[in-house]
């Protein structure tokens, strides 16, 4: 049978986003709300020394974060151009250092690292979503080279979170396509013509029955957003009040971990350990 993931497609798409991605976590109010959610995580389950594997790190907005969280980082991409744009960007903010390698490396095949070689692995914006089909492999490559009793970050592309998030979109959409993408996951060209972004989108049990059948503890599960979502640009008013954002991204951390707001945003997020 033949696989849906297409690594040059996902390669092509990232090169050709380029700047954009650097962009998106910043793009709006919302976008940084998600940013900020990510952003806790690292720091809540991450420690200071330890060595990192970033995969499909992008341009580096979260290489930068696991810098100043002391952590030492491999960074790693399928996009050459995503990669260029990370060393870029990360020796901007002075964070140079922190990085031990920049490598072109898909998540399905890490055989370049040996097993047990890192204390934490993250996988943030969506790699086990881009490798459609693939995900067990891309899920068990992640494993091995994470020491025992390691964390494994995650988020992936959210199916309820992204048609709450998109609905105008959505509903410009045939029926047909939508009922298989609702149906499979699967946001594919097939499905939508012409559409560049594919991937896998989750659901919240699908991404538990997932990390617990690769035999890992889950700690965490939370959305990216839940309250923000689909505001964008509506909250700049409240962006521009220093407490009550921070009133705001207080409310998110509770409201996105609460187990029926998982899927409520474009993202899910999910903090699992490999057993000792």
């Amino acid at each position: 049978m033949t696989s849906t993931y297409e690594p040059d497609r996902v390669s092509a798409y990232f090169d050709k986003l380029a700047e954009g991605e650097w962009e998106r976590l910043i793009e709006s109010p919302e976008a940084e709300v998600s940013f900020a959610v990510h952003a806790h995580y690292l720091g809540r389950y991450l420690e200071r020394g330890w060595r990192v594997l970033e995969v499909g790190a992008g341009a580096g907005r979260f290489t930068i974060e696991l810098a100043r969280l002391g952590c030492r980082v491999v960074v790693t991409d399928v996009s050459p151009v995503q990669l260029s744009l990370n060393r870029a960007k990360v020796a901007e903010a002075g964070c140079a250092e922190a990085v031990e390698d920049t490598l072109l490396v898909d998540v399905v095949d890490m055989s370049v690292f040996g097993d047990a070689s890192f204390d934490a692995v993250v996988c943030y914006g969506g790699p086990l979503s881009y490798v459609m089909d693939q995900r067990e492999k891309a899920l068990a490559e992640c494993i091995r080279v994470t020491r025992p009793g390691g964390p494994l970050l995650f988020s992936v592309m959210s199916l309820w979170g992204s048609v709450h998030g998109g609905l105008p979109f959505v509903l410009s959409v045939p029926k047909e396509a939508n009922d298989s993408i609702i149906a499979t996951g699967d946001i594919t060209a097939a499905a939508l013509p012409g559409h560049e972004h594919v991937c896998h989108a989750f659901r919240g049990q699908e991404l538990r029955t997932l990390l617990e059948k690769g035999g890992l503890a889950i700690d965490a599960m939370s959305a990216a957003t839940a309250l923000s979502t689909a505001w964008r640009d509506r909250l700049d008013e409240v962006r521009a009040d220093r407490e009550r954002w921070e009133e705001l991204i207080a409310m998110e951390l509770q409201a996105c971990a609460e187990p029926g707001m998982v899927e409520a945003g474009r993202h899910i997020i999910a903090v699992a350990r490999k057993s000792r």
